[in-house]
């Protein structure tokens, strides 16, 4: 799959996933490039970057090095495979894919500056997308989009530390 496409469908899985359950899938960093809206870390890992040791490792067992743009599966898997993904995440993404697997990167590309009112062009930088702000988008009222925000901040930061240990 291609890597643009793959990041927007990713990026509109966890974006899916906070309107319908206050929370993303994936709890990776969103970013505003200039061809919409990432998740910072996932994109690294794409690109051949560095994550954490056992991030890269997890990510080599399963995907291929990145051929041109495209991306490749290592082995077929089942559903239960992907036993850190719940239910939920899992329909989450299914619906991600019913809607927008059919679009090619471009029109990906495009829906998602057209859609996601929380990416704003960084005219070839990168900004900070955050969670506060996509809920906003979302249609959440203030002062929930902004509680919802600090509790996602927080798993995050839970995330980032329990990864430490």
């Amino acid at each position: 799959i291609n890597i643009l496409k793959l990041q927007k469908l990713l990026y509109l899985a966890d974006r899916e996933s906070m309107r319908q359950f206050g929370a993303p899938i994936s709890f990776d960093n969103l970013v505003s490039l200039d061809h919409g809206p990432v998740l910072s870390r996932t994109l690294n890992l794409m690109n051949g970057g560095c994550g954490d040791r056992a991030s890269s490792a997890h990510w080599e067992e399963w995907i291929s090095d990145r051929s041109n743009y495209d991306l490749h599966l290592k082995r077929d898997f089942s559903r239960g495979d992907l036993d850190q993904l719940s239910d939920a995440d899992l329909d989450v993404m299914e619906s991600v894919w019913g809607q927008f697997g059919h679009m090619d990167r471009w029109t990906l590309r495009d829906y998602t500056h057209q859609n996601c009112a929380e990416w704003k062009n960084p005219n070839g930088s990168a900004l900070e997308i955050t969670d506060e702000s996509v809920f906003l988008a979302l249609g959440v009222p203030a002062e929930q989009a902004a509680e919802l925000g600090r509790q996602v901040k927080f798993e995050r930061q839970m995330d980032a530390l329990l990864a430490k240990l």
